[in-house]
């Protein structure tokens, strides 16, 4: 009996709850088909809004298609999910929504054509009547369109040479791949397809919106920007590492903007880091942070200048959902506590959304796949005054 119990405990510990986790709950109940990639926006009625893409896989799937959920203010229990955006016969990833200064709402997420990551095509819809039940009424729809011209191609070969000796199991092949990005960029064509959405984007007070996008061709990334609230975009230059991809942005307290991104490159994996000072038009040659990372990142800056980083922070799998809190703009994390810590490492929490509503709270969003044939959305609901 006494061993029954102390396995008890054992396992009540291994998922015990974060001290700031004050509202936890599925959007929809787990199913066998894939579901990933979510994203979470405040609308200003005080609903929410989630978006994912669902379908029997990803980019070889032509029945992916982006699905969408609705959290009505003062509810506990999100909708039933609806159709959010579908391109015929072929796979829709990756949901980005925000709304714009205007208060216009977008969803921007990639067509994949011929089921390659390489060949996407970034669209977006917009909606100016959002508040009712149900799904948004789309008043827009088009294609993002980037042409990054000769610049960008310097930019990398210029850059490549700022970045570090080859570590490991690239020291043999990395020279060549290097030569095979810079000869790839100097392609019109290849330079101007493939780009992904994957965080939402940073609003500059400015009126800029900063828009996050990467590539699985080039294995880097690049901001697209608008001066315009989201009617045109133009292509910043590109950040350029060995595997920095779906970067997270925030602005520092001097006007110079950080990215986190994810590391698609070279062992230890690692967050990348990488700064602008001129509002996202250029970026530093990424460089590796301490912090571990085997999936996506969100960053925020907090009502308070804090820092958030939400992120699975370990060396393999994703089975490890923490989310960090930094008072010195990311040169410490001194407070950390676990969203999802699945001591068994089946499953995997990954894929997070982040963001802060007007009375402090962070509201989350992420993959929660305990078993292979057992998936949903999480939503989680977080006071970080109760971390620190």
């Amino acid at each position: 009996m006494k061993k029954l119990l102390y396995l008890l405990l054992i396992s009540v510990a291994a998922h015990a709850q974060s001290p700031g986790i004050i509202q936890q709950t599925l959007i929809f109940p787990q199913q066998e088909k894939h579901v990933h990639g979510s994203s979470l926006v405040s609308l200003n009625n005080g609903d929410f809004l989630a978006a994912w893409f669902q379908g029997s896989g990803e980019r070889t799937a032509d029945d992916v298609k982006i699905m969408g959920a609705r959290l009505k203010k003062g509810e506990k229990n999100w909708s039933a999910p609806f159709l959010m955006a579908d391109t015929p016969n072929i796979p829709d990833c990756n949901p980005v929504l925000f709304l714009n200064a205007e208060g216009k709402l977008f969803l921007v997420w990639i067509a994949v054509q011929a089921n390659l990551w390489e060949q996407s095509i970034l669209r977006f819809r917009t909606s100016v009547d959002f508040g009712r039940t149900g799904a948004p009424v789309w008043n827009w729809q088009d294609n993002i369109l980037l042409k990054p011209d000769q610049k960008f191609a310097e930019e990398i070969e210029l850059k490549f040479k700022d970045l570090p000796e080859f570590n490991g199991g690239w020291a043999g092949y990395a020279p060549k791949y290097d030569e095979l990005i810079v000869e790839a960029s100097k392609d019109a064509t290849k330079r101007s397809i493939g780009w992904m959405t994957r965080i939402k984007p940073l609003l500059l007070p400015n009126g800029k919106i900063v828009l996050p996008l990467y590539s699985d061709g080039f294995n880097m990334s690049i901001m697209a920007i608008s001066d315009d609230n989201g009617t045109s975009w133009l292509p910043g230059l590109p950040l350029v590492g060995r595997g920095p991809i779906q970067p997270a942005v925030v602005k520092r307290k001097n006007g110079n903007l950080v990215a986190y991104a994810r590391d698609s490159g070279d062992e230890p994996n690692r967050v990348h880091f990488s700064e602008s000072a001129d509002n996202g038009k250029s970026w530093t040659a990424s460089k590796k942070t301490d912090i571990p990372n085997t999936a996506s990142v969100e960053l925020l800056v907090l009502q308070d200048g804090k820092w958030a980083f939400l992120g699975n922070d370990i060396d393999n799998g994703r089975h490890q959902l923490s989310l960090r809190i930094s008072d010195d703009e990311g040169k410490t994390w001194k407070w950390k506590t676990f969203v999802e810590n699945d001591e068994s490492k089946k499953g995997g929490y990954s894929y997070p959304s982040l963001i802060q509503t007007k009375d402090g709270l962070l509201h989350m969003t992420y993959s929660y796949h305990p078993e292979k044939t057992k998936k949903s959305i999480r939503y989680v609901v977080v006071d970080p005054k109760k971390l620190y």
